[in-house]
Protein backbone atom coordinates (compact mmCIF):
# COMPACT_ATOMS: atom_id res chain seq x y z
CA UNK A 1 0.00 0.00 0.00
CA UNK A 2 1.05 3.40 -0.83
CA UNK A 3 0.16 5.35 2.21
CA UNK A 4 0.64 8.64 0.81
CA UNK A 5 -1.52 7.93 -1.77
CA UNK A 6 -4.04 6.38 -0.11
CA UNK A 7 -4.47 9.65 2.63
CA UNK A 8 -4.48 11.86 -1.20
CA UNK A 9 -8.41 10.50 -0.33
CA UNK A 10 -9.08 12.59 2.51
CA UNK A 11 -6.62 15.39 2.24
CA UNK A 12 -7.00 17.15 -1.43
CA UNK A 13 -3.98 19.34 -1.11
CA UNK A 14 -0.69 16.88 -1.71
CA UNK A 15 0.99 19.38 0.20
CA UNK A 16 -0.37 18.70 3.09
CA UNK A 17 0.92 14.76 2.85
CA UNK A 18 4.40 14.51 3.13
CA UNK A 19 6.76 11.49 3.66
CA UNK A 20 9.51 13.50 2.09
CA UNK A 21 12.99 13.07 4.42
CA UNK A 22 12.98 16.23 6.44
CA UNK A 23 9.24 16.21 7.37
CA UNK A 24 9.77 12.56 8.76
CA UNK A 25 12.59 13.18 10.65
CA UNK A 26 11.18 16.23 12.73
CA UNK A 27 8.14 13.55 13.70
CA UNK A 28 10.37 10.80 14.62
CA UNK A 29 11.35 12.82 17.65
CA UNK A 30 10.05 15.31 20.68
CA UNK A 31 12.40 17.56 23.17
CA UNK A 32 13.53 14.28 24.66
CA UNK A 33 16.02 11.94 24.81
CA UNK A 34 13.65 8.70 23.80
CA UNK A 35 15.24 7.29 20.61
CA UNK A 36 13.50 8.65 17.37
CA UNK A 37 11.22 6.38 15.22
CA UNK A 38 10.15 7.48 11.89
CA UNK A 39 6.40 7.93 10.43
CA UNK A 40 5.86 6.38 7.31
CA UNK A 41 3.70 9.66 6.69
CA UNK A 42 3.08 12.76 7.88
CA UNK A 43 -0.38 14.16 7.50
CA UNK A 44 -1.48 18.19 8.34
CA UNK A 45 -5.51 18.09 8.27
CA UNK A 46 -7.34 21.23 8.56
CA UNK A 47 -10.25 19.89 9.92
CA UNK A 48 -12.59 17.49 11.88
CA UNK A 49 -14.17 16.08 8.57
CA UNK A 50 -10.55 15.44 7.72
CA UNK A 51 -9.48 13.70 11.01
CA UNK A 52 -12.31 11.81 10.66
CA UNK A 53 -11.78 10.32 7.54
CA UNK A 54 -8.09 9.91 8.27
CA UNK A 55 -8.92 8.07 11.28
CA UNK A 56 -11.62 5.67 10.22
CA UNK A 57 -9.38 4.52 7.23
CA UNK A 58 -6.42 4.01 9.78
CA UNK A 59 -8.73 1.93 12.08
CA UNK A 60 -10.25 0.28 8.73
CA UNK A 61 -6.40 -0.95 7.92
CA UNK A 62 -4.84 -1.07 10.94
CA UNK A 63 -2.37 1.56 10.78
CA UNK A 64 -0.89 3.08 13.79
CA UNK A 65 -1.79 6.79 14.30
CA UNK A 66 -0.12 9.53 16.17
CA UNK A 67 -1.49 12.99 16.99
CA UNK A 68 0.79 15.45 17.04
CA UNK A 69 1.00 19.41 17.62
CA UNK A 70 4.57 21.30 18.44
CA UNK A 71 6.98 18.11 19.36
CA UNK A 72 7.45 19.64 22.51
CA UNK A 73 6.29 17.11 25.07
CA UNK A 74 9.28 15.60 27.24
CA UNK A 75 8.22 11.93 27.66
CA UNK A 76 8.41 10.54 23.96
CA UNK A 77 4.49 11.10 23.68
CA UNK A 78 4.14 11.72 20.14
CA UNK A 79 6.88 9.68 18.75
CA UNK A 80 5.45 7.37 16.50
CA UNK A 81 7.03 4.29 17.84
CA UNK A 82 5.11 2.00 15.53
CA UNK A 83 5.42 3.89 12.28
CA UNK A 84 1.86 4.14 10.33
CA UNK A 85 0.63 7.91 10.48
CA UNK A 86 1.57 10.87 12.35
CA UNK A 87 -0.87 13.09 12.34
CA UNK A 88 -0.07 16.82 12.88
CA UNK A 89 -2.58 18.81 14.17
CA UNK A 90 -1.00 22.34 14.02
CA UNK A 91 -2.98 23.49 11.13
CA UNK A 92 -6.17 23.15 12.67
CA UNK A 93 -5.52 26.62 14.36
CA UNK A 94 -8.21 28.91 14.61
CA UNK A 95 -10.46 30.53 17.40
CA UNK A 96 -13.79 29.31 17.00
CA UNK A 97 -15.80 31.45 19.42
CA UNK A 98 -15.02 33.75 22.03
CA UNK A 99 -17.37 34.40 24.69
CA UNK A 100 -16.01 36.98 27.54
CA UNK A 101 -19.19 37.16 29.16
CA UNK A 102 -19.55 33.60 29.70
CA UNK A 103 -15.48 33.78 30.67
CA UNK A 104 -15.18 30.68 27.55
CA UNK A 105 -13.48 30.13 24.49
CA UNK A 106 -13.95 27.68 21.81
CA UNK A 107 -10.74 26.73 20.45
CA UNK A 108 -9.40 23.79 17.56
CA UNK A 109 -6.32 21.70 18.62
CA UNK A 110 -3.63 23.34 17.32
CA UNK A 111 -4.35 27.04 18.85
CA UNK A 112 -1.60 27.75 20.78
CA UNK A 113 -1.33 29.43 24.54
CA UNK A 114 0.33 32.56 23.43
CA UNK A 115 -2.27 32.69 20.07
CA UNK A 116 -5.35 32.52 22.43
CA UNK A 117 -3.55 35.23 24.72
CA UNK A 118 -3.50 37.71 21.61
CA UNK A 119 -6.83 37.57 20.96
CA UNK A 120 -7.79 37.28 24.64
CA UNK A 121 -6.05 40.55 25.28
CA UNK A 122 -8.07 43.20 23.98
CA UNK A 123 -11.30 41.51 26.04
CA UNK A 124 -9.07 42.16 29.10
CA UNK A 125 -8.63 38.47 29.94
CA UNK A 126 -6.38 35.74 29.42
CA UNK A 127 -5.83 31.96 29.62
CA UNK A 128 -3.11 31.55 32.55
CA UNK A 129 -1.70 28.24 32.08
CA UNK A 130 1.86 28.15 30.34
CA UNK A 131 3.95 24.93 30.27
CA UNK A 132 7.11 27.27 29.10
CA UNK A 133 6.73 26.28 25.81
CA UNK A 134 4.57 27.58 23.56
CA UNK A 135 2.63 23.96 23.46
CA UNK A 136 -0.70 23.41 21.28
CA UNK A 137 -3.89 23.65 23.53
CA UNK A 138 -4.92 20.19 22.42
CA UNK A 139 -1.33 19.12 23.23
CA UNK A 140 -1.57 20.52 26.69
CA UNK A 141 -4.74 19.02 27.44
CA UNK A 142 -3.93 15.24 26.15
CA UNK A 143 -1.18 15.52 28.52
CA UNK A 144 -2.98 17.49 31.05
CA UNK A 145 -0.32 20.22 31.10
CA UNK A 146 0.01 22.39 33.58
CA UNK A 147 3.28 24.81 34.26
CA UNK A 148 4.26 28.15 36.77
CA UNK A 149 0.15 29.41 37.48
CA UNK A 150 -1.32 25.90 38.55
CA UNK A 151 -0.73 27.20 41.77
CA UNK A 152 -3.77 29.73 41.34
CA UNK A 153 -5.59 28.62 38.54
CA UNK A 154 -5.41 24.98 38.42
CA UNK A 155 -3.93 22.68 35.54
CA UNK A 156 -5.41 21.68 32.26
CA UNK A 157 -7.99 19.39 33.55
CA UNK A 158 -9.56 22.90 36.09
CA UNK A 159 -9.88 24.60 32.21
CA UNK A 160 -12.08 21.92 30.09
CA UNK A 161 -15.24 22.04 29.95
CA UNK A 162 -15.68 20.17 26.36
CA UNK A 163 -13.95 18.54 23.78
CA UNK A 164 -14.96 17.06 20.43
CA UNK A 165 -12.92 14.02 19.93
CA UNK A 166 -12.33 11.48 17.15
CA UNK A 167 -12.91 7.49 18.33
CA UNK A 168 -11.28 5.13 16.58
CA UNK A 169 -13.60 4.13 14.72
CA UNK A 170 -14.37 8.20 12.69
CA UNK A 171 -17.33 9.13 14.89
CA UNK A 172 -17.05 12.11 16.73
CA UNK A 173 -18.49 13.03 20.17
CA UNK A 174 -18.83 15.86 22.28
CA UNK A 175 -18.16 14.99 26.21
CA UNK A 176 -19.53 18.37 27.77
CA UNK A 177 -20.76 21.43 27.51
CA UNK A 178 -20.65 24.97 27.65
CA UNK A 179 -21.71 25.28 31.81
CA UNK A 180 -19.44 25.78 34.64
CA UNK A 181 -20.16 22.73 36.21
CA UNK A 182 -22.63 19.43 35.84
CA UNK A 183 -23.44 16.97 37.86
CA UNK A 184 -25.49 14.86 35.03
CA UNK A 185 -23.54 11.40 33.84
CA UNK A 186 -20.09 10.39 34.04
CA UNK A 187 -17.23 12.75 33.62
CA UNK A 188 -16.04 11.68 29.88
CA UNK A 189 -14.30 15.34 29.32
CA UNK A 190 -12.03 14.12 32.65
CA UNK A 191 -11.06 11.04 30.91
CA UNK A 192 -9.48 11.81 27.67
CA UNK A 193 -7.76 14.62 29.63
CA UNK A 194 -4.40 13.47 29.96
CA UNK A 195 -5.30 9.92 27.79
CA UNK A 196 -2.87 11.42 25.63
CA UNK A 197 -4.40 10.59 22.41
CA UNK A 198 -4.66 7.08 23.30
CA UNK A 199 -8.53 7.16 23.77
CA UNK A 200 -9.16 9.48 20.55
CA UNK A 201 -7.97 12.21 18.67
CA UNK A 202 -8.93 16.21 20.30
CA UNK A 203 -10.33 18.09 17.77
CA UNK A 204 -11.77 21.16 19.46
CA UNK A 205 -12.03 22.13 23.07
CA UNK A 206 -13.82 24.90 25.16
CA UNK A 207 -11.62 26.26 27.95
CA UNK A 208 -12.33 28.21 30.87
CA UNK A 209 -10.56 31.76 30.42
CA UNK A 210 -9.45 33.92 33.62
CA UNK A 211 -9.78 38.06 33.75
CA UNK A 212 -6.26 39.58 33.46
CA UNK A 213 -5.41 41.08 37.52
CA UNK A 214 -5.48 44.66 38.45
CA UNK A 215 -1.92 44.28 39.76
CA UNK A 216 0.95 42.10 39.26
CA UNK A 217 4.49 42.17 41.02
CA UNK A 218 6.87 39.75 40.40
CA UNK A 219 10.40 39.24 42.46
CA UNK A 220 13.25 37.15 43.26
CA UNK A 221 14.47 35.63 46.49
CA UNK A 222 17.61 34.24 46.78
CA UNK A 223 18.68 31.56 49.29
CA UNK A 224 22.01 29.91 50.41
CA UNK A 225 20.36 26.52 50.08
CA UNK A 226 17.77 24.39 48.30
CA UNK A 227 16.28 23.31 51.89
CA UNK A 228 15.77 27.62 53.01
CA UNK A 229 14.38 27.65 49.33
CA UNK A 230 12.54 25.12 49.88
CA UNK A 231 11.04 25.49 53.25
CA UNK A 232 10.21 29.06 52.15
CA UNK A 233 7.88 27.73 49.53
CA UNK A 234 6.45 25.49 51.92
CA UNK A 235 5.82 28.39 54.49
CA UNK A 236 4.16 31.08 51.82
CA UNK A 237 1.53 28.01 50.31
CA UNK A 238 0.30 27.29 54.03
CA UNK A 239 -0.08 31.22 54.70
CA UNK A 240 -2.88 31.01 52.93
CA UNK A 241 -1.84 33.99 50.79
CA UNK A 242 -3.09 33.99 46.57
CA UNK A 243 -0.05 33.62 45.12
CA UNK A 244 0.32 33.50 41.02
CA UNK A 245 3.52 31.90 40.64
CA UNK A 246 6.05 30.32 42.90
CA UNK A 247 8.88 28.67 41.11
CA UNK A 248 12.56 26.86 42.49
CA UNK A 249 15.56 27.32 40.38
CA UNK A 250 18.87 26.02 41.37
CA UNK A 251 21.98 27.41 41.16
CA UNK A 252 22.71 25.33 37.73
CA UNK A 253 19.59 26.11 36.46
CA UNK A 254 20.27 29.72 37.46
CA UNK A 255 23.99 29.41 35.37
CA UNK A 256 22.37 28.19 32.49
CA UNK A 257 19.83 30.76 32.30
CA UNK A 258 22.67 33.31 32.55
CA UNK A 259 25.07 31.81 30.39
CA UNK A 260 22.02 31.44 27.47
CA UNK A 261 20.30 34.77 28.00
CA UNK A 262 23.29 37.05 29.25
CA UNK A 263 21.70 37.89 31.93
CA UNK A 264 23.31 38.31 35.66
CA UNK A 265 21.33 36.60 38.10
CA UNK A 266 23.02 35.53 41.29
CA UNK A 267 24.05 32.03 41.26
CA UNK A 268 22.48 30.70 44.18
CA UNK A 269 18.89 28.38 45.01
CA UNK A 270 15.83 31.44 43.92
CA UNK A 271 12.59 31.25 44.42
CA UNK A 272 10.70 33.01 41.34
CA UNK A 273 7.49 34.74 42.60
CA UNK A 274 4.59 36.40 41.04
CA UNK A 275 2.21 38.21 43.32
CA UNK A 276 -1.98 38.62 41.40
CA UNK A 277 -4.94 40.88 42.47
CA UNK A 278 -5.85 43.96 43.22
CA UNK A 279 -3.58 46.49 44.34
CA UNK A 280 -4.22 46.35 48.24
CA UNK A 281 -4.33 42.48 48.42
CA UNK A 282 -0.99 41.99 46.27
CA UNK A 283 0.67 44.56 48.57
CA UNK A 284 -0.02 42.88 51.59
CA UNK A 285 1.28 39.28 49.79
CA UNK A 286 4.13 40.98 49.02
CA UNK A 287 5.42 41.87 52.66
CA UNK A 288 3.98 38.80 53.66
CA UNK A 289 6.07 37.01 50.89
CA UNK A 290 9.28 38.99 51.65
CA UNK A 291 8.91 38.33 55.55
CA UNK A 292 8.35 34.38 55.12
CA UNK A 293 11.33 34.44 53.20
CA UNK A 294 13.84 36.17 55.42
CA UNK A 295 13.05 33.95 57.75
CA UNK A 296 14.32 30.94 56.07
CA UNK A 297 17.32 33.29 55.65
CA UNK A 298 17.10 34.50 52.19
CA UNK A 299 19.74 36.50 51.25
CA UNK A 300 18.19 38.73 48.43
CA UNK A 301 15.13 39.96 47.86
CA UNK A 302 14.70 41.63 44.46
CA UNK A 303 11.55 43.28 43.15
CA UNK A 304 10.47 43.24 39.38
CA UNK A 305 8.39 45.95 38.84
CA UNK A 306 8.52 47.40 35.39
CA UNK A 307 7.05 45.04 32.64
CA UNK A 308 10.16 44.41 30.66
CA UNK A 309 11.78 43.08 34.07
CA UNK A 310 9.17 40.94 34.64
CA UNK A 311 9.25 39.59 31.54
CA UNK A 312 12.25 39.11 31.17
CA UNK A 313 11.90 36.99 34.57
CA UNK A 314 9.75 34.83 33.18
CA UNK A 315 11.40 34.26 30.55
CA UNK A 316 14.02 32.90 32.00
CA UNK A 317 11.89 30.55 33.34
CA UNK A 318 10.22 29.24 30.83
CA UNK A 319 13.77 28.99 28.60
CA UNK A 320 15.21 27.33 31.86
CA UNK A 321 15.40 23.59 30.26
CA UNK A 322 16.10 24.95 26.80
CA UNK A 323 19.10 27.03 28.72
CA UNK A 324 20.37 23.88 30.49
CA UNK A 325 20.56 22.04 26.94
CA UNK A 326 22.53 24.71 25.48
CA UNK A 327 25.07 23.59 28.23
CA UNK A 328 25.65 20.66 26.49
CA UNK A 329 24.78 21.14 22.71
CA UNK A 330 25.64 17.70 21.56
CA UNK A 331 24.04 15.40 23.93
CA UNK A 332 20.05 15.32 24.74
CA UNK A 333 17.89 16.29 27.18
CA UNK A 334 16.30 13.61 30.03
CA UNK A 335 14.06 14.99 32.47
CA UNK A 336 12.12 13.43 35.02
CA UNK A 337 9.11 15.19 36.80
CA UNK A 338 7.40 13.87 39.82
CA UNK A 339 5.32 15.62 42.61
CA UNK A 340 4.69 15.40 46.11
CA UNK A 341 2.38 16.03 48.74
CA UNK A 342 3.28 19.77 49.68
CA UNK A 343 4.43 19.08 53.37
CA UNK A 344 7.10 16.16 51.42
CA UNK A 345 8.84 18.77 49.08
CA UNK A 346 11.41 19.90 50.88
CA UNK A 347 12.83 16.57 52.08
CA UNK A 348 12.02 15.47 48.26
CA UNK A 349 14.29 17.78 46.78
CA UNK A 350 16.94 17.70 49.48
CA UNK A 351 17.10 14.11 48.80
CA UNK A 352 17.00 14.75 44.90
CA UNK A 353 19.96 16.87 45.27
CA UNK A 354 21.82 14.04 47.21
CA UNK A 355 21.21 11.00 44.80
CA UNK A 356 22.25 13.55 41.72
CA UNK A 357 25.41 14.20 43.92
CA UNK A 358 26.03 11.02 44.70
CA UNK A 359 26.38 9.90 41.22
CA UNK A 360 28.74 12.77 40.70
CA UNK A 361 26.80 14.11 37.97
CA UNK A 362 25.55 17.31 36.48
CA UNK A 363 22.05 17.68 37.05
CA UNK A 364 19.71 20.41 37.53
CA UNK A 365 16.63 21.10 39.87
CA UNK A 366 13.71 23.33 38.67
CA UNK A 367 10.10 23.47 39.16
CA UNK A 368 6.58 24.20 40.46
CA UNK A 369 7.30 24.22 44.08
CA UNK A 370 3.51 25.75 45.02
CA UNK A 371 1.99 22.41 44.28
CA UNK A 372 4.48 19.90 44.86
CA UNK A 373 6.01 19.56 41.78
CA UNK A 374 9.70 19.84 40.99
CA UNK A 375 11.54 18.70 37.92
CA UNK A 376 15.46 17.25 37.44
CA UNK A 377 17.20 18.03 34.57
CA UNK A 378 19.70 15.75 32.92
CA UNK A 379 21.67 16.29 29.65
CA UNK A 380 22.56 12.71 28.05
CA UNK A 381 24.27 11.03 25.08
CA UNK A 382 21.92 8.53 24.24
CA UNK A 383 24.53 6.64 22.50
CA UNK A 384 26.45 6.20 25.86
CA UNK A 385 24.85 3.04 27.57
CA UNK A 386 26.61 4.09 31.05
CA UNK A 387 25.09 7.94 31.03
CA UNK A 388 22.05 6.60 30.16
CA UNK A 389 22.41 4.14 32.93
CA UNK A 390 23.33 6.66 35.70
CA UNK A 391 20.26 9.06 34.84
CA UNK A 392 17.54 6.16 34.56
CA UNK A 393 19.41 5.17 37.93
CA UNK A 394 18.98 8.23 39.80
CA UNK A 395 15.64 8.97 37.83
CA UNK A 396 14.46 5.68 39.62
CA UNK A 397 15.53 6.60 42.80
CA UNK A 398 13.57 10.58 42.53
CA UNK A 399 10.11 8.30 41.14
CA UNK A 400 10.53 6.10 43.88
CA UNK A 401 10.51 8.28 46.69
CA UNK A 402 7.30 10.21 45.72
CA UNK A 403 5.34 7.06 45.52
CA UNK A 404 6.23 5.56 48.56
CA UNK A 405 5.20 9.15 49.95
CA UNK A 406 2.19 9.26 48.21
CA UNK A 407 3.00 11.14 45.21
CA UNK A 408 2.80 10.76 41.35
CA UNK A 409 5.28 9.65 39.21
CA UNK A 410 4.82 12.63 36.99
CA UNK A 411 2.80 15.84 38.15
CA UNK A 412 2.77 17.23 34.31
CA UNK A 413 4.86 15.76 31.61
CA UNK A 414 2.46 13.06 31.23
CA UNK A 415 3.79 9.16 31.12
CA UNK A 416 3.97 8.79 27.36
CA UNK A 417 7.20 6.17 26.93
CA UNK A 418 9.02 7.49 29.53
CA UNK A 419 7.14 6.56 32.95
CA UNK A 420 4.89 3.42 31.60
CA UNK A 421 7.21 1.01 34.40
CA UNK A 422 5.70 3.28 37.62
CA UNK A 423 1.87 3.50 36.73
CA UNK A 424 1.43 0.14 37.54
CA UNK A 425 2.93 0.58 40.82
CA UNK A 426 0.89 3.95 40.95
CA UNK A 427 -2.51 2.99 40.07
CA UNK A 428 -2.23 -0.93 40.53
CA UNK A 429 -5.89 -1.41 41.27
CA UNK A 430 -6.77 0.48 38.59
CA UNK A 431 -4.86 -0.43 35.81
CA UNK A 432 -7.23 -3.66 34.52
CA UNK A 433 -10.07 -1.02 34.45
CA UNK A 434 -7.83 1.16 32.61
CA UNK A 435 -6.63 -1.32 29.81
CA UNK A 436 -10.75 -2.45 29.19
CA UNK A 437 -11.72 1.62 29.01
CA UNK A 438 -8.31 1.50 25.95
CA UNK A 439 -10.01 -1.59 24.52
CA UNK A 440 -13.08 -0.07 24.55
CA UNK A 441 -12.42 3.01 22.77
CA UNK A 442 -9.81 1.77 20.07
CA UNK A 443 -10.08 -2.18 19.96
CA UNK A 444 -7.30 -2.68 17.00
CA UNK A 445 -5.05 -0.93 18.91
CA UNK A 446 -4.21 2.05 16.90
CA UNK A 447 -4.11 5.24 18.27
CA UNK A 448 -1.11 6.26 20.00
CA UNK A 449 0.31 2.55 20.39
CA UNK A 450 3.11 1.87 22.87
CA UNK A 451 2.35 4.81 25.24
CA UNK A 452 0.31 5.30 28.75
CA UNK A 453 -0.25 1.61 29.62
CA UNK A 454 1.72 -0.69 27.13
CA UNK A 455 5.45 -0.08 25.80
Amino acid sequence: MDLQQELMQYISDSKRVSSGESIVAQHAQDFSHHPPHSPDVVAFPESEAEVASIVRFANDNRIPITPCGVLTSLEGHVIPVQGGISLDLTQMNRILEVRPRDFLVRVQPGVTRTQLNQELKRYGLQFPLDPGADATLGGMAATNASGTTAVRYGVMRNQVLDLAVVLADGSIIHTGGSAVKSSAGYNMTQLFIGSEGTLGVITELTLRIHPIPEATVAARAVFPDLDKASEAAYSMMSSGMQIGRIELVDEHTIHAVNLAKETSYTEQPTLFLEFHGSESSVQGDVVLGQELCEDEDCVDFVFETDTESRNQLWEARHDAALAVMQTAPDKKMKVTDVCVPLSELPKAIAVARQTIDSYGVYGAILGHVGDGNYHVIFMVDPNDKEEIRVADEINHQIVEYALERGGTCTGEHGVGIGKISYVEKEHKDTIPWMNRVKKMFDPNGILNPGKLLHK
